[in-house]
């Protein structure tokens, strides 16, 4: 297959009927934006249609950059992407640095070709592009065009993620690679995707290789077993030439992601501290390589960078004392522990739900360590229910918003909100919001009206 021109001709599409599994999706309104484009009718442009979702953080006026998350191949993969904007957990951290996120998804079948959207140079980097503008213009902030970007690709959005930041690093502030990679030399396996060549921009950006330890670390055989020979790879020939590129294997899982967002989540937070400039005119900071910490490939200790004894240049990079400490729990058992509670519900309201009945809703922002794993609602300082009664998460921590395979929300998306069935004339509610690490907040009241 030859990477195509940037030539393509889509038309945007705000509401159209689709084929299952992508005819089913959360609704849009402000501060949620959404662009559709049709597959191209060039045969070298972009192959399937996509929807680009964009959530916009309450209050600012000026954006600083995206954080954009990129699921992976399939159809279950690619409908998941429909639900990634509405995550609390990545918009955390998205708001504390005046960024959006963004969670596209391209409406592949399950046997179509994934290289025809995830190697961005086959038309979904220029549909990207695109879609910032459309995004842009409809939400007030044009700005979106030129900011710049934090992406997270898992598997096939791997690749994409990895191929984006090699196509234009003055653009990426930093890129965790979730199972996936961009190919430096041909694959015998699949001869008809062609590699890239290393940016030498791209030794700038931070970029983090995460697997889980059964895709070739210690389990060798298998539809994933290929995976960890081609982190190595990719990690060998970054870091070799002075790339900030490190590697966190998660010690428990295997394609899925696991509790990987407890360390990508922090370490994102690094990296847009460090590079992103005071004023949005100016270019990204470099990282401060004297703060770095590194580890041998595949052990689980981290040291300074001054004490580290072997060679730097095969040694994983950690942008930071904090993150490395993160980093040795995640490798060592995913458990990363945390000290600070979540934020407390806010936008507390009670209106009445029928005879004896009320209707709590609220508002959260989540932890950005540790997210949420479910409300405790009281009346009267009494307990008396969860939301979600059972939080459940197949692939990891209990999730107030359960995770898909490519770490997005279930859908439909669980509301906030709490029916008393024995509502009596005086009742004083609480919400308590409660983080993946057991941690509660203070308890928020309903408002008076």
């Amino acid at each position: 297959m030859k990477p195509v021109s940037f030539l393509f001709l889509f038309s945007a599409v705000f509401c159209f009927a689709q084929n299952p599994p992508y005819d089913v999706f959360p609704e849009t309104e402000p501060p949620y934006y959404r662009v559709r484009y049709e597959a191209s009718k060039d045969p070298q442009g972009l192959q399937f249609p996509v929807k680009f979702t964009i959530w916009i953080p309450e209050g600012v006026k000026t954006l600083k950059g995206i954080v954009v998350h990129q699921h992976g191949c399939g159809e279950g993969s690619c409908a998941s992407g429909l639900t990634g904007a509405w995550d609390l957990h990545w918009q955390a951290v998205a708001r504390k640095h005046d960024c959006a996120l963004l969670s596209p998804s391209y409406e592949q079948p399950q046997k179509g070709n994934c290289q025809l959207w995830c190697d961005p140079r086959n038309g979904s980097g220029q549909a990207f592009l695109r879609a910032l503008k459309d995004l842009g213009k409809m939400s007030g902030h044009t700005e979106l065009s030129k900011v710049p970007w934090a992406l997270w690709g898992h598997s096939g959005g791997g690749h994409w993620a990895g191929g984006m930041t090699l196509l234009y690093p003055d653009r990426v502030i930093a890129c965790w690679l979730r199972s996936g990679v961009p190919l430096f030399e041909t694959n015998p396996d699949r001869e008809s995707i062609l590699p890239y060549k290393l940016n030498p921009d791209s030794l700038h950006v931070p970029i983090m290789c995460n697997l889980g330890t059964k895709e070739g670390v210690t389990v060798k055989t298998g539809r994933f077993s290929k995976v960890w020979s081609a982190n190595q790879k990719f990690f060998e020939k970054v870091r070799s030439a002075g790339g900030l590129v490190g590697i966190a294997v998660d010690p428990l899982s295997s394609h899925e992601c696991g509790n990987q967002r407890y360390l990508a989540i922090p370490w994102f937070d690094a990296c847009l501290t460090a590079r992103l400039p005071s004023k949005p005119s100016q270019p990204l900071r470099k990282m401060k390589k004297d703060q770095a910490w590194l580890a041998s490939v595949l052990d689980t200790t981290a040291v300074s960078v001054q004490k580290y004894k072997g060679d730097p240049l095969k040694a994983i990079w950690l942008p930071s004392q904090r993150i490395a400490k993160t980093w040795m729990h995640y490798v060592s058992d995913t458990e990363i522990p945390d000290n600070s509670p979540p934020p407390a519900p806010k936008r507390v309201r009670v209106s009445n739900a029928g005879t004896n009945k009320d209707r709590l809703t609220w508002d959260a922002e989540a932890d950005l360590e540790s997210g949420l794993s479910h409300f405790i609602i009281k009346k009267n300082g009494k307990e008396i229910a969860q939301v979600p009664e059972k939080p459940t998460n197949r692939f990891g921590r209990p999730l107030f918003q359960g995770l898909q395979y490519s770490d997005t929300p279930l859908f439909p998306l669980i509301k906030m909100e709490f029916i008393d069935h024995e509502a009596h004339m005086i009742t004083m509610y609480e919400v308590i919001a409660v983080n993946t690490f057991g941690l509660k907040s203070k308890p928020a009241i309903p408002r008076v009206p």
